[in-house]
């Protein structure tokens, strides 16, 4: 979820939202520009994902798979 200016989690909710918007478009508060070092991590992350399965035999994907299923399904 974006963040506001102050580092503050945006609301979810819809009328919330807009109030931010409002205020963002009125002056009240200042939106942040986006770190450009982080932007660039994210899209490093973004590529080294497909990169991961691509390298990856299908006996490799599925045995993943299961292990991630398994932790999710032990949260609970």
């Amino acid at each position: 979820m974006p963040r506001g200016p102050k580092g503050e989690k945006r609301p979810a909710d819809v009328i919330g939202n807009a109030i931010m918007v409002a205020r963002i478009a009125t002056g009240e508060i200042e939106e942040s520009e986006r770190d450009p070092g982080k932007e660039l991590a994210r899209k490093g992350g973004l590529k080294g994902g497909r990169a991961r399965a691509a390298a990856l035999t299908p006996k490799q994907r599925s045995e993943i798979a299961k292990a991630a299923a398994e932790a999710r399904w032990k949260k609970t």
